[in-house]
């Protein structure tokens, strides 16, 4: 099968790589229908991610068709569409039964190289390195789905392919980061970065009864993606941030900050974040929290800054004393996807948000992979969010 895979930082290619094999009675093999690139797949081709290897099959933003499964699944048949969630889940260990799926303790067989770094194992991921499990991705024709009897949700008729594809990660981490500023009705909430997470974290926050939203970006695309998502916007490349929020705010700042940029952010128009610029600038194996800081110092007193951007280890200088004296809360964490991707479905079924509004590229042809990477990489020809179907 074709498959786009990791050669080096900065190279991704398309090869032929062996067919998936069903290897435990869990498992169920898609067809894949569609796919997606995300934002966190840039930080691996950028080299940001540790343990990469040559030839590693990306991709954790998929859906297809059932075509094989294992002995001892009874949740899925053969011919069953389903999505499947970017963290796999046992459903059986303390953190699963606590609801706190992406820190399931049993699916990740690196787990032990994990806890070398994090102090403990977490759940394992498609496509997203060697230490979160060494799993193949899903930008591929196939793909072999562990756990299947537990994370993955049938598709109910009626429902398109780009309706449904962003429940895999995207939507629902978007819906967390809205959820985790427990939002009150009226509340005012700013987002930074309006990528297709920070887009849809618009969306999930005027959906949990925020007053008006104020999203942050430079890229005049996805300003207007924000603003056609009920947004109002800031340029941050020709306004500063700050000043620009206590003006809109009329001097009492944002009640809850999302930050949805993580660890390639760029820019500095603070004092601290000018102080250390150069140093993040220069140094390409330090994650650059220049996003993070700008959102603790945005939001108000007491208020909570979410943050569903991505960073893999040690961040270059944060600004903890802000975080500390404006006592602020912070919430962070890969999704707890289970919790999330039934409800959502309700909610597009309904007509309340149809997330396919961000796919701007969509190819039948995964050889178009290595381009449409730096496409989306480099924010050209207006590219906000790209999804392949590999079999047309």
């Amino acid at each position: 099968m074709k498959a786009l895979t990791w050669q080096s930082r900065g190279k991704i290619t398309c090869e032929t790589v062996p067919d998936p094999i069903i290897q435990d009675g869990h498992d169920a093999i898609i067809k894949v229908t569609a796919c997606a690139i995300c934002g966190s797949d840039l930080h691996l081709m950028g080299g940001f991610m540790p343990t990469m290897e040559c030839g590693d099959i990306l991709g954790h933003e998929t859906m297809g068709e059932v075509v094989e499964v294992g002995r001892e699944n009874t949740k899925l048949k053969v011919g069953d569409r389903i999505v499947v969630p970017f963290t796999i889940c046992c459903g059986e260990c303390r953190q699963c039964k606590w609801g706190n799926f992406s820190c399931c303790e049993r699916t990740n067989p690196n787990g032990k190289m994990q806890a070398e770094t994090f102090g403990y194992p977490l759940a394992g991921l498609f496509g997203f390195s060697h230490i979160t499990g060494g799993f193949a991705g899903g930008q591929a024709e196939y793909l072999r789905v562990p756990y299947s009897d537990v994370g993955p949700i049938i598709v109910p008729e009626g429902l398109t392919d780009e309706q449904v594809l962003f429940l895999s990660d995207i939507f629902p981490t978007a819906y967390m980061a809205a959820e985790n500023c427990d939002i009150q009705p009226g509340q005012t909430v700013a987002v930074f970065g309006c990528g297709p997470i920070g887009v849809l974290a618009v969306k999930s926050a005027l959906l949990l009864g925020a007053g008006r939203v104020i999203a942050i970006d430079t890229v005049p695309e996805r300003l207007a993606l924000a603003q056609a998502a009920g947004a109002e916007t800031i340029d941050f490349g020709n306004q500063n941030v700050q000043e620009t929020l206590m003006e809109m705010t009329h001097g009492l700042g944002p009640d809850a900050v999302i930050e949805a940029v993580g660890m390639e952010s760029h820019g500095a128009d603070t004092l601290a974040q000018k102080a250390t610029s150069a140093v993040m600038s220069a140094t390409v194996s330090m994650e650059r929290p220049y996003a993070f800081n700008q959102a603790v110092l945005a939001c108000r007193p007491g208020g909570v800054v979410s943050m569903p951007g991505v960073y893999a280890g040690m961040a270059g200088p944060i600004a903890m004393g802000i975080l500390m004296n404006k006592g602020l809360t912070l919430r962070t964490g890969q999704t707890h996807m289970l919790r999330y991707m039934q409800p959502l479905m309700e909610r597009i079924q309904k007509g309340e948000i149809d997330p396919s509004f961000i796919i701007s590229h969509v190819s039948t042809n995964l050889e178009d992979g290595p381009a449409l990477y730096e496409t989306f990489r480099d924010k050209k020809d207006d590219c906000t969010k790209v999804v392949f179907k590999p079999h047309g």
